[in-house]
């Protein structure tokens, strides 16, 4: 269903409850969602109702926590807020992956 260890699933999932302190969902999407393939980068969406007034700080401090925490490896995160529009990026999120 997903190529990530139970580890790695609740590692990130408690860094971006640390970072955020806010309710939110977290999604894995892209390659590491699908068994069948084979590397890739780990591709999240994190998405919350709350609005956050620097959504650029929030996710390099998103990604700068993962990458302490998961160690060196390619993350790409996508931050949906309370403000975000809609965008084809989310809708492919959710329908292809996995809530974590």
């Amino acid at each position: 269903m997903m190529r990530l260890t139970d580890d790695q699933v609740r590692t990130t999932k408690s860094t971006i409850d640390r970072v955020l302190g806010v309710p939110h969902k977290v999604w894995l999407f892209g390659s590491r969602a699908d068994d069948k393939l084979r590397g890739g980068d780990i591709d999240l969406m994190v998405e919350t109702d709350a609005v956050f007034p620097n959504r650029a700080r929030v996710l390099c401090q998103l990604h700068g926590a993962l990458t302490m925490a998961l160690g060196e490896r390619k993350l790409d995160i996508v931050l949906k807020d309370g403000r975000t529009d809609e965008s084809p990026i989310f809708q492919i999120a959710r329908r292809t992956g996995f809530q974590l």
